[in-house]
């Protein structure tokens, strides 16, 4: 049986890739919090080791331990306003750590590298989490020559409910005295399940030879902040108060943005379009527009609901 390692294998993306994974792969899950490895293989019955992907000595350990076929590099720092206000650890973890799982990957000849990345990496970048995924895309798009390791990352927006998102940051407050704070009512983001995620992920794992230096996105719905919250207080109650923006936030999100037009090209599957970004060669059927939450399809009422109702119910997030 192939084995994978997941980095930041505690996360929300990091243990449910490993249940979907752990009946055809043996699954290694790698992070640094050991209290939380601890817990994260009681949940999945995967085994577990000590990573820490911004200290090379522990990526090279780790894969010497291992022998992985598939790397999943999931490990990041990925809050806008904690990359803002430590801008060292996000540099950290996401452009050092990403070196050092490719330098890595490449020196111990591991075959396949998915890095998993955001729409805050496209341009117009506004912050520093967004500048330091799209080092990491760039990196591992540019790995080509160094070995035999193939390199392929996925870009999607928001993983509803996913730790330390908006939707439980709300839920705590509206859990604690009803009311919601937002800090942007009219911004249209993304919303991805963890489901769909997981999913896109294994979509570019079986398209590793075709993808190989590129990036995949996908088709997403996108909705405004206020109107979840709307959803949210007409089916559960409270009311919510709009406070300052944070430093970094942008109005949209972009999947494909301008500069990255003449680089893409779309493929369908199965009825879902899917987006190609290869920095290293013109597009011979580029996109004429740029990809954004402005001008994604809308989520209803009802998927909102939906996605509201599946947290709200939930216990385990």
């Amino acid at each position: 049986m192939k084995k994978i390692l997941i980095t930041g294998g505690t996360g929300y993306l990091g243990r449910n890739l490993a249940l979907f994974y752990r009946k055809k792969y043996k699954v290694f899950l790698g992070a640094r919090n050991n209290k939380q490895n601890f817990l994260v293989k009681n949940l999945t019955n995967c085994e577990v080791v000590p990573l820490d992907v911004s200290n090379l000595n522990s990526v090279n350990d780790c894969l010497n331990y291992i022998k992985p076929a598939i790397v999943i590099h999931a490990a990041a720092t990925k809050f806008v306003d904690l990359s803002e206000k430590f801008p060292f650890e996000c540099i950290d973890t996401n452009i050092v750590g990403s070196t050092n799982v490719a330098r890595a990957c490449l020196n111990k000849k591991v075959p396949t590298v998915i890095g998993v990345s955001t729409d805050k990496a496209s341009p117009p970048i506004k912050n520093i989490y967004g500048l330091s995924k799209s080092c990491m895309e760039r990196l591992f798009c540019s790995s080509e020559p160094y070995g035999k390791t193939k390199f392929v990352c996925v870009r999607y927006g928001n993983v509803t409910w996913s730790t330390g998102s908006v939707l439980p940051i709300w839920k705590q407050m509206f859990n604690k005295d009803g009311l919601i704070l937002t800090t942007g009512p009219q911004m249209r983001r993304y919303f991805f399940s963890v489901d769909q995620a997981v999913s896109l992920v294994d979509q570019a794992l079986r398209l590793k030879d075709r993808l190989n230096g590129k990036i995949l996105s996908v088709e997403m719905k996108s909705a405004k902040m206020i109107d979840i919250l709307k959803t949210w207080i007409k089916k559960y109650g409270g009311k919510y108060k709009v406070i300052n923006t944070r430093k970094g936030d942008r109005l949209d999100e972009y999947l494909i943005g301008e500069d990255e037009l003449k680089y893409t090209q779309e493929l369908k599957i199965k009825n879902n379009k899917y987006y190609i970004i290869d920095f290293n060669k013109l597009s011979k059927k580029p996109l004429k527009k740029v990809v954004s939450s402005a001008n994604a399809k809308r989520l209803s009422d009802s998927e909102i609901e939906k996605i509201i109702q599946f947290g709200i119910n939930s216990n385990d997030l």
